[in-house]
């Protein structure tokens, strides 16, 4: 079963990266961009709080003083805002999603990440258009241990 739902994965990709090859259409880059952001998620420590007041939130009651940690990838996969939110789904419309924060605890660099973002994936997979994995994707060793999501390291080839 694991064997082939990576296989599965890597398949999904390979689909995903023609779509962004092949298009020439910004807005579906910028939509793609924002449908990465919201299923890889940047943080994944979550969003520190304490209470400044007794509240009660979907029956549960909080009282003042007491630690909340939200987790933005807990929200980014919530199914009441994304439909089928575990699949990646390059033509979703993910503006919703939380991965910079949200309200006055969002991240000043945003635009200029977005930008970035976009410009890479509007160019890399054309400028190179046989870049794959050098390894199976459970090879790649994923931080979990700091602040913000990524790779140690990403062996490719093309």
């Amino acid at each position: 079963m694991g064997r082939q739902h990576t296989l599965a994965r890597h398949h999904v990709r390979r689909a995903e990266s023609a779509l962004l090859r092949e298009s020439d259409d910004p807005k579906l880059i910028a939509g793609a961009v924002e449908e990465l952001l919201r299923y890889l998620n940047i943080t994944h420590s979550g969003r520190r709080r304490v209470a400044l007041a007794d509240i009660e939130i979907a029956g549960q009651v909080i009282r003042a003083g007491e630690g909340l940690i939200m987790a933005n990838d807990i929200a980014n996969r919530d199914p009441a805002v994304f439909p089928d939110p575990d699949e990646l789904d390059l033509r979703r419309d993910a503006r919703r999603h939380v991965a910079f924060g949200f309200g006055v605890h969002q991240c000043l660099g945003q635009p200029l990440a977005r930008m970035e973002l976009q410009v890479v994936y509007g160019t890399l997979h054309k400028r190179i258009p046989t870049l794959t994995l050098a390894t199976d994707l459970d090879r790649i060793p994923f931080k979990h241990d700091g602040q913000v999501y990524g790779v140690y390291e990403l062996p490719v080839t093309w």
